[in-house]
Formats: structure tokens, C-alpha cells, sequence
């Protein structure tokens, strides 16, 4: 397997709470690895572990090593914001800037100072709409507010916004959840047609879309990762029975 993120003895805390026990872990380069389990059992807290956003939240201590391309993203020196460029969040309900359907877009570009001129940004920014699949329907009113679009077209506004920045892994928190079944559709179909270029791994409370969607699977209980592998063995012939129980919907 080839590794693009290698956690190692990760342990974090919400105040006393212990979220995350001694996690090992490792995701494969350019697949789709869904993180599942039941509710509470530490998956968007190992997620957001791994672009530091985790740290954003008062009272969390964290503990052990996230290595991205072999490099610590918790080490003294890691310059934070470049690490949030490189593995980019899609979380669970859209949050569009304020501000219009291509500004949300090029916004990063400019923070980052990605392109040289007006008409590098333009075609950017149609470039990133097309692979999020919204150009054809935002294409002739990108000035308008992107508060405007739906919901679902929101959500794959952001999608574009995380890709104009060109990270190298996209981290989803429940990405369609809070969408209508078509528009989560939509997204799914973005994801898989994505991983050709990314490592992409989702945290997902629903066992239908880990199966359409999983390369690869991390299952978690109580803060512990009790199984990983690929997908089809994990779903098909579970180590531990742990596993199982939760395949079969006992709890």
C-alpha cells in the first residue's frame, strides 16, 4: 500500500475526556478511505486530527504524531497554515464566504497568491466550478451572492474553493448529510471522480455510503480503531467481532 498519511500512538482530549486511544493508522495515497462507527466514537475528531483543526477547538490537548508525506504536521517548525492548504475540509454543512459565487473561489487563490493575473484567475476559477460540476449551472451569474445556490450547490462550491487552494488531501465530515438524496449524489460522484488525484477520506454515519464510496476502511469504537483494511475485506470477512456486530446493525 502506498501511505500518503501515517498516524502514530495519536491520543487527544477534550478537556478530561478522552476522544482518541492510542490510534495507529495508515491511509493509502490517491483512494477513498471512510472512517466509520457509531455516533460519539471519535471520528471527526480523528479527521479533523489530521489538518490540525482540531487544535481550533478550546480545552483539546492532543498527543503523538500525524505524518503527512512522512513530515510531522505536528511538529514545532510546521507552518499551520500551510498544512491546512495541503489537506483541505469539506465539513458537514456548507459555509459559503460572504461574498460572490467566484469570489468564494478565487479567494484562496489571492490569499495564497496563486496567479499572476485577472484572466489566470478567471480560468481557475472555471476550472475548479467545472470539476465540482457547477459551472453549467453558476456559470452566467458568478457575481451573484453564493448564499444564493441551494444547499447541495453550496456544498460543491465549497468543494471548488478547498481545490483552487490545490491540496493534496480533501477530508470530508459527513460532506453529504445535510443534503437532499440527488444533491448528495452529486457529491459522491465528485469524490469518486476526484480520488484519480487525491487521497480523500470521509467520516460517514451511514453504512450504505461507506460501501459506495470506501477504498479502504477505518472502523472506530470508543475512541479506538478496532479495524482497518480494504474495503472489500472489511465488509466482506471482518477481523473482530466488534466489526461485525456493527456491519450487521446491532448497535
Amino acid at each position: 500500500m502506498d501511505t500518503h498519511i501515517r498516524v502514530r500512538n495519536l491520543n487527544a482530549f477534550y478537556g478530561k475526556q478522552q476522544a482518541l486511544k492510542d490510534v495507529n493508522i495508515e491511509i493509502p495515497k490517491k483512494q477513498v478511505t471512510v472512517i466509520m462507527g457509531p455516533s460519539g466514537c471519535g471520528k471527526s475528531t480523528l479527521l479533523k486530527s489530521l489538518n490540525r483543526f482540531l487544535e481550533l477547538t478550546d480545552g483539546t490537548k492532543i498527543s503523538g504524531e500525524v505524518l503527512v508525506d512522512e513530515q510531522d504536521i505536528y511538529a514545532r517548525e510546521v507552518d499551520v497554515t500551510e498544512v491546512r492548504k495541503r489537506v483541505g475540509l469539506l465539513a458537514q454543512r456548507p459555509s459559503p464566504l460572504p461574498m460572490s459565487i467566484y469570489e468564494n473561489v478565487a479567494y484562496g487563490m489571492h490569499i495564497h497568491r496563486m496567479k499572476n493575473n485577472r484572466r489566470e484567475y478567471k480560468d481557475a476559477v472555471r476550472h475548479y466550478l467545472e470539476i465540482a460540476g457547477l459551472w453549467d449551472e453558476v456559470g452566467k451569474r458568478l457575481h451573484d451572492p453564493a448564499t444564493s445556490l441551494s444547499i447541495g450547490q453550496q456544498q460543491r462550491l465549497c468543494l471548488a474553493r478547498g481545490l483552487a487552494v490545490e491540496p493534496e488531501i480533501i477530508l470530508g465530515d459527513e460532506p453529504t448529510s445535510a443534503l437532499d438524496p440527488i444533491s448528495a449524489q452529486n457529491v459522491e460522484r465528485r469524490l469518486l471522480d476526484l480520488k484519480e488525484q487525491y487521497t480523500i477520506v470521509i467520516v460517514t454515519h451511514t453504512l450504505r455510503q461507506a460501501k459506495r464510496l470506501a477504498d479502504y476502511v477505518i472502523y472506530m469504537y470508543l475512541g479506538e480503531v478496532v479495524e482497518a483494511g480494504p474495503a472489500h475485506e472489511v465488509f466482506n470477512n471482518p477481523k473482530h467481532e466488534r466489526t461485525r456486530a456493527y456491519l450487521e446493525g446491532q448497535f
